[in-house]
């Protein structure tokens, strides 16, 4: 059970690597007939032009499959904004009476003139 699930766990991480397996194992196949350049001997191809192809295949094939962006451009974003609305409660009105204003005038303000600046203590480790 163990050795099966190994071998599935590094069939799925060396996936995309199998293309450039397949490429060393089948490298005289792959430059003698898939090579697209074998015509042109001087750019020394050697059927790389045919790995890159594997491997974008295979890189294509590992994207996640996701909606056509021109789908979603078709609908816009909607965006809901929702505000509490606070339902409106009459209250008691409190009728206050007047008060007489009296000649007594209270004086509780107090200035306390300080001309020393405050130094924090002096720490000594």
């Amino acid at each position: 059970m163990k050795k099966a699930i190994i071998i599935i766990a590094l069939s799925v991480f060396l996936k995309p690597v199998f293309p450039v397996i397949e490429y060393i194992v089948n490298y005289d196949y792959i430059a003698k007939t898939l090579c697209v350049n074998k015509a042109k001997p001087k750019m020394h191809c050697n059927g790389k032009c045919h790995l890159m192809k594997e491997l974008a295949k295979a890189a294509e094939a590992e994207k996640p499959m996701s909606p056509d962006k021109k789908d979603n451009a078709k609908h816009p974003i909607e965006e809901l904004f929702f505000q509490d609305i606070k339902s409106l409660v009459a209250e008691a009105f409190v009728t206050r009476t007047q008060r007489t204003a009296s000649n007594y005038y209270s004086n509780l303000y107090c200035y306390k003139l300080n001309h020393s600046v405050f130094h924090p203590p002096i720490f000594i480790a």
